[in-house]
Order: C-alpha cells, then sequence, then structure tokens
C-alpha cells in the first residue's frame, strides 16, 4: 500500500515501538495520523514530538482501548469501584457483540472517529490483560467464599480479570470496528511473552520459574495469534498481519533524573538501625522512614518495561540471555508489510505457509463418503437431515427446512415456483402426519413452528430458546423449524438465485474459472447443497484461504 494521503493510527502509538514507527511512517506523507496512549499526557507528548517533523498531522487520542469509552479516562480501579459502570462492563464483555456494545465500546468509538485506513497496534495487549492476575482474584475469591459469603461485586470483580473474555471481545471489536470504517491494513506487533527466552527464563515474573501470571501472558500472545490468523481469513476483513519481536526492546533514551515506576517517583526509604525479624514483620510494622527527595540515578528509558540501571540492562541483553533487538528493526518491518514487501517475519503468513489445508485425497474420498451414506439411508428408510451436533442450531433448521423442500418440490425448478401458502399447509401435514421426522426436528432441539405462527411443537430441549414468552423473531431465525408462508418466500427466493447462478457460471468445457461440486448431478434438492449456498453466499461464510 502506498501510505500517500492516508490515514494511519497508531495504537499504543507513545510507546517505544510506536514512536519508531510513527517516525518511519511520516515520512512517507500520510494525510493524518492518529496516536493513541493509555494517558493524555503522554499522549500530547508524543504528538507533539512526532508533529516538529510533520506540523499539522500528527493527533494525539488517549482512553483505555479495553473499557467503555464512559470508563475509558477513569483507570480499572475506579471503573471497578462504580456498582453502575462495573455492571454494564461485565454486560458488555460477557454478552452478544451488539451495535451498543461496539457504540460503547472505546475501541469502536475511536475507529469510528478515525476511520483509519492503516492500523499499526503496539499495545501490549497480553500483557496489559494477563497481569491483572487472575489467580490472585480467583484464591481472594474463595476466601470470601469461605467465610462469609460471596456479592455480586466480588464476583464482578473476579470477571474483570478474566482475560481470555476480554482478548476475545476486544477482536471482535477490532474486527466489526474495522469492518465499518474501511480499514485496509492492520498491523499488530505483538510479544511471545518471555522475550524469546524458554519456560526457564530468569527474568520478569519468574519467581516461580516462570510465574503462572508470565504464563498467562504467553498463553495469551499465542491465543491472540491465533485469533488473528483467523481474522485475516475473514471476508470483509483487512489484510491482517502480525510482527512478533523475540527480545528485549530497548531502547528510548539514557539519562540521569529521578526514577519514576507507574507513572509516579520512587520513595526513598532509610532505616539505620536493624530491628528484630518478628517486630519487622509483625501486623502495622513500618520500621523504615520516608525519605522527601526520591530515588535518583542513571537509566536506560526501555519503554513500558520501565526503568533500567547499567548492570540490569548488561544482564539482561548478555549473550545467551535475552538479548535485544531495538524499536526502529521493528518498525522497518512494520512499515515493508504494509507497503507490500514481504519480510518474512509476519506470524500470520508463517503459519498460513505451515498450517494444513484441504487435500485433494480428502476431496476425493468425500463423494466415496457421500455415496455411501446415502446407500445407507436408502437401505434402512430413513433420513437422519441433523443431529444438531455440528452446530449452530440454525444449521440444523436450514437442513429440515432444506427436507421439508425436498419432499415437497423434489426439485430445484420446482421449488422455483412454489405457492408459499400451499406449501406451508403441505408442510404442516407432512409434520403431522410422519412422526419420524418430527421426533428428530424435536429430538434436536428445535421447536417447530405452526404455518399460523401461534402454536409450535417443541421438546424438553430448546438450543434457540426465545427470550420472550411471546414469539421471539429472533430464536426463530436461529433455531426453528419454520413452517410459515413468509418463511418458504425466501426460500423460494433462495432458490431462485441458486438456479440463476447456475445458469451464469462458466462451464467446466470453458477451464477452471468456476467452482464445480460433483455432487451436484441434476437439479434433485440435496439438503447439504442448500445449506451449503446459505452459509457461503447468504451469510458470508464462505472460506477465502486453502
Amino acid at each position: 500500500m502506498n501510505l500517500e494521503d492516508r490515514t494511519v493510527l497508531i495504537l499504543g502509538g507513545a510507546g517505544l515501538v510506536g514512536q519508531a514507527v510513527a517516525r518511519r511512517i511520516l515520512p512517507l506523507a500520510p494525510r493524518r495520523m492518529v496516536v493513541t496512549s493509555l494517558r493524555e499526557a503522554d499522549a500530547r507528548a508524543a504528538a507533539e514530538e512526532l508533529a516538529a517533523d510533520r506540523p499539522g498531522s500528527v493527533e494525539p487520542a488517549w482512553g483505555d482501548l479495553f473499557v467503555p469509552v464512559s470508563a475509558s479516562a477513569l483507570g480499572r480501579d475506579a471503573l471497578l469501584a462504580d456498582e453502575t459502570r462495573r455492571a454494564e462492563w461485565i454486560s458488555d464483555l460477557y454478552g452478544e457483540l451488539t451495535p451498543d456494545v461496539l457504540a460503547r465500546s472505546t475501541l469502536g468509538a475511536l475507529l469510528a472517529d478515525v476511520r483509519p485506513d492503516v492500523i499499526v497496534d503496539c499495545i501490549n495487549t497480553a500483557g496489559a490483560l494477563a497481569y491483572q492476575n487472575a489467580f490472585a482474584s480467583a484464591s481472594a475469591l474463595r476466601e470470601a467464599a469461605r467465610a462469609d459469603g460471596v456479592g455480586v461485586e466480588a464476583v464482578e470483580r473476579h470477571l474483570a480479570t478474566l482475560y481470555l473474555p476480554q482478548l476475545i471481545r476486544h477482536v471482535q471489536i477490532a474486527l466489526e470496528g474495522m469492518r465499518r470504517a474501511g480499514t485496509q491494513v492492520y498491523v499488530k506487533v505483538g510479544t511471545a511473552g518471555t522475550g524469546g527466552m524458554g519456560l526457564n527464563i530468569p527474568f520478569t515474573h519468574s519467581e516461580e520459574r516462570p510465574s503462572r501470571v508470565l504464563l498467562a501472558k504467553a498463553g495469551l500472545a499465542g491465543a491472540h495469534t491465533l485469533l488473528l490468523y483467523l481474522m485475516a481469513r475473514t471476508p470483509g476483513a483487512p489484510a491482517v498481519k502480525e510482527i512478533k519481536p523475540t527480545a528485549a526492546i530497548s531502547w528510548k533514551s539514557i539519562g540521569y533524573g529521578t526514577i519514576h515506576r507507574g507513572g509516579r517517583p520512587v520513595v526513598r526509604v532509610d532505616q539505620p538501625e536493624p530491628t528484630p525479624v518478628a517486630e519487622a514483620f509483625a501486623d502495622g510494622a513500618q520500621p523504615w522512614r520516608e525519605l522527601p527527595e526520591p530515588l535518583e540515578g542513571v537509566y536506560l528509558d526501555a519503554g513500558e518495561n520501565g526503568l533500567f540501571t547499567l548492570s540490569e540492562f548488561e544482564v539482561l541483553t548478555s549473550l545467551g540471555l535475552m538479548e535485544f533487538l531495538t524499536p526502529e528493526e521493528i518498525a522497518d518491518n512494520v512499515v515493508r508489510e504494509i507497503q507490500g514487501h514481504p519480510t518474512g517475519r509476519d506470524v500470520v503468513a508463517a503459519l498460513d505457509a505451515s498450517t494444513m489445508g484441504p487435500t485433494y485425497r480428502a476431496g476425493v474420498l468425500r463423494s466415496v463418503a457421500l455415496e455411501r451414506m446415502e446407500r445407507l439411508e436408502q437401505q434402512h428408510g430413513v433420513e437422519a437431515v441433523a443431529y444438531e451436533m455440528l452446530g449452530p442450531p440454525r444449521l440444523s433448521k436450514l437442513l429440515f427446512e432444506a427436507a421439508l423442500l425436498s419432499r415437497l418440490c423434489g426439485t430445484l425448478a420446482s421449488a422455483a415456483s412454489l405457492e408459499p401458502a400451499a406449501v406451508a399447509a403441505a408442510a404442516w401435514t407432512l409434520v403431522d402426519g410422519d412422526a419420524d421426522l418430527r421426533q428428530r426436528m424435536l429430538s434436536a432441539g428445535l421447536p417447530i413452528l405452526h404455518p399460523d405462527g401461534a402454536r409450535v411443537l417443541r421438546g424438553p430441549i430448546v438450543h434457540a430458546a426465545p427470550e420472550r414468552g411471546d414469539l421471539d423473531e429472533r430464536a426463530v431465525e436461529r433455531g426453528w423449524v419454520d413452517l410459515r408462508p413468509t418463511n418458504w418466500t425466501r426460500w423460494r427466493e433462495r432458490v431462485t438465485r441458486i438456479r440463476a447462478e447456475q445458469g451464469t457460471e462458466p462451464s467446466v468445457d470453458l477451464g477452471s474459472l468456476a467452482d464445480h461440486d460433483p455432487a451436484v448431478k441434476d437439479e434433485r434438492i440435496r439438503p447439504g447443497q442448500l445449506a451449503a449456498w446459505i452459509l457461503r453466499r447468504e451469510e458470508a461464510g464462505e472460506r477465502i484461504k486453502r
């Protein structure tokens, strides 16, 4: 992609890598660049520094991208302390992704506002989520439950530390937000979680060699990579890439001054006289005294990893330990990938190249399996249609409705000219008179909606239960066999489109331009073929990589 006159959004743009990426991109003349940070001061400072090289093109944005807009500037502690905001956030995390949830999200709102052509995500997502420490939260929750019971607040606070639901919702919001914004390229600067070292890592949360928290970070980083791999295979998604550094990233600056941790000066403390061990660690003991001046010293600023002394940096980067690479090297790879030059460092492309896909042998054997199953159904005089083990219930609904269409119409030509009211009545007669067919639907957990829309047959299991007591169209669409005339009108329209496609596709005489399923031998209605067409065409569920 040519970045000239494009809008570029750099998430984590005030950080070490984000700044390096921004500096590499600015000479390529983007029309607009937005750099984000958790804190307003950091975002503004980064934008001002970058704008010195290209005035007017760099804008700051700030806030916590993992929480709702209403709480993005509060911080997680304040969010969790607010009963109303906390409850809304938990509902947004664990409920369905609706347009309202997307609009309430800080990330969703940012994408809608900026509408970036390119996103470079330099946020350490795995660290931001995993360091909430679900292990400590679970321990505290169990202790509270043993002591005097657990209230809603304690449960919600624990749910807020579970990082996988947060990661899943974050990726869902990112994908839908980028689709709506028309984003063309998304590059993630990821992490291995251990700086490229193994489980013997002696640094950073390594007290258990390594700790559960660090393993959670590494596990989450891997989960994020696989979600991006799947995103890259999704129709309508941008081109998705991930650069995953596997060494320490350094450095931003070297200097002398006050040492900060978490944005605050490190307090200098002293205790001139020793205290007996038992007294030193007794409840309420404070044998030390705080000094008015903060801790100062020579430091190397390693960005989000903090400030290191000469000795700490020397150990960390020693040959055979974590070693290191520079943010500019990462930025070079990011920009080259955006421009379409393969670097060999894109993890998503590497997964594409090393994972197994469909095979020629499997395709040949598919025909054999289908023919064998068809003969067995004829031999036993049964059409099972769907057991609802593949899922979702909508697939079983489509298969059973297509099976009814097959029984009532026989061919696509007949189905394309069906009369909805007559088919609705005939479908009810068929269901009413064929106990085996009816029982298979109900046993699979699919209610059967009468053509009048007011009555229903159901079994003990309903996979798409209505949210209300009355007719719930959303539930019907998700997993009810719908015998109403309006639904048969939809089937007629589908079949008409299918036949139109078949009439316009190039024949095999003209080469391999179109897909041709060897199971299609005539106009006979096959429920599996009809459902497959709906999932591919109508619901945009088609596979785009083989």
